[in-house]
């Protein structure tokens, strides 16, 4: 059997459904390590997996990331995707995977910019496994780009452009980290192309039943599938969050994952949320995550982390971000969503495709949030069988697919021990 490395490089949403798919590979034989964020350790180990910690300047992420503003956490997301940025991630993963070379790559999308000079290094095979669609499409531009389209031509050029400018803004990046693996230089266009004659696999970790793979994507690239978070070793819930949820009706939940807030804004929302819940009538467990929500009351209570498919699963509705891994544990437990998207990356994409499902409100975007429109949404999404009855039948498909299984299988297909 393999020896098979998964670089997840990102938030808690990038790493956790990947523990998943590395998981069922072990579970067939192979050996797996987890390249990701040093604060993602507990998570990745806590799943039997063995971990390969990425330094992230972070001595205690919650305390760091507990008071940041919107102008800090730009600043720190512009600094990390920075040439220099994505410059310093991909010597730290080389430093991570070149000690105990693998024999397989899974290469997220920021793994990606030093993964493919590494395969080609070693000469193995390595496969793209995304969360987001970002393969040029007539159907849509890449899913960071949000929820518009521009019609088939304007979103397909929208992805060539995209590639053009990863292309010249990260060329010098990628020759820095083939020269370290003694390989010639290679023009990043070249490369790309190179990848797509080949038919480089990649594969998107999210359901057909709720984004078909467009017709027009190349052969080798597939949608699989969701991929869920391994279940950690020995969990329990908290014996006052299975009190509350026992003392009444099911509750809604609400979080918005990894967004980030000051601590100014974090007691503004805290406060806006639970006006909301008040207003609607509703009980409801409020997750602090990144965003350092925090409000109890008699009908409110607020938790740390708890895995979303054992809290979603006794919910009544689910307030949220729309980031993937969120988005896609509202479906599996099939329970309607009210959509409170960010302004930026994939939340917006999520956010309108919920609602073309018919399993959401209309989505909300965090700056227009209030405690009027959040909690006219809430009582919309519970009182109308309508979202949940739609729910249910998304929830009955994702059901029957197998994501983790599908990689298992492109992995076996490739693996030299095959």
């Amino acid at each position: 059997m393999a020896t098979i490395a998964i670089i997840a490089i990102g938030s808690r949403g990038d790493v956790a459904p990947l523990t998943g798919v590395g998981v069922r590979l072990q579970r067939a034989g192979h050996r797996v390590m987890m390249v990701a964020y040093q604060a993602f350790a507990e998570l990745v180990i806590g799943c039997g997996l063995e971990f390969r910690g990425l330094d992230d300047g972070l001595d205690d992420a919650a305390a760091d990331l507990s008071d940041v503003s919107a102008r800090e956490a730009a600043n720190a997301m512009a600094a990390f995707l920075s040439p220099r940025g994505m410059r310093e991630l991909g010597d730290r993963v080389l430093a991570a995977v070149c000690a105990e070379p693998p024999d397989v790559l899974l290469l997220s999308p920021f793994a990606e910019l030093a993964g493919h000079p590494l395969a080609d290094a070693l000469a193995i095979p390595s496969i793209g496994v995304r969360l987001q669609p970002f393969s040029a499409t007539a159907e849509y531009p890449p899913a960071v780009l949000g929820a518009w389209s521009v019609g088939r031509f304007g979103n397909r050029a929208a992805a060539r452009i995209g590639e053009s400018l990863i292309d010249g803004l990260y060329g010098n990046a990628v020759n820095h980290f083939r020269a370290q693996l003694d390989l010639p230089k290679a023009s990043a266009r070249s490369s790309r192309r190179q990848r797509s004659g080949a038919r480089w696999p990649i594969l998107y970790g999210y359901s057909p039943a709720v984004l078909p793979r467009p017709s027009d994507w190349r052969p080798g690239i597939e949608v699989v599938g969701y991929w869920w978070p391994a279940d950690p070793t020995g969990w329990q819930p908290p014996t006052e969050l299975v009190e509350f949820l026992d003392a009444g009706p099911p509750p809604v939940v609400v979080g918005f994952g990894s967004t980030v807030n000051s601590s100014t804004e974090a007691e503004r929302l805290s406060a806006l949320v639970a006006q909301a819940v008040r207003d609607a009538g509703v009980r409801a467990v409020i997750q602090a995550g990144w965003a350092g929500l925090d409000w109890c009351g008699d009908d409110v209570i607020a938790v740390g982390e708890v895995p979303h498919d054992w809290l979603f699963a006794r919910a009544a509705a689910v307030v949220h971000h729309c980031g993937a891994g969120t988005a896609a544990a509202g479906l599996r437990a099939g329970v309607p969503a009210i959509a409170a998207p960010g302004a930026y990356g994939d939340q917006p994409f999520w956010a309108r495709r919920l609602f073309d499902l018919g399993v959401s409100t209309r989505p909300i975007p965090q700056r227009r949030l209030s405690a009027d429109n959040l909690s006219t949404a809430i009582r919309d999404a519970v009182s109308d069988s309508c979202f949940r009855d739609r729910a249910a039948r998304i929830a009955a498909a994702i059901a029957a697919e197998d994501g983790a299984g599908r990689v298992l299988a492109v992995v076996s297909s490739d693996s030299p021990d095959k």
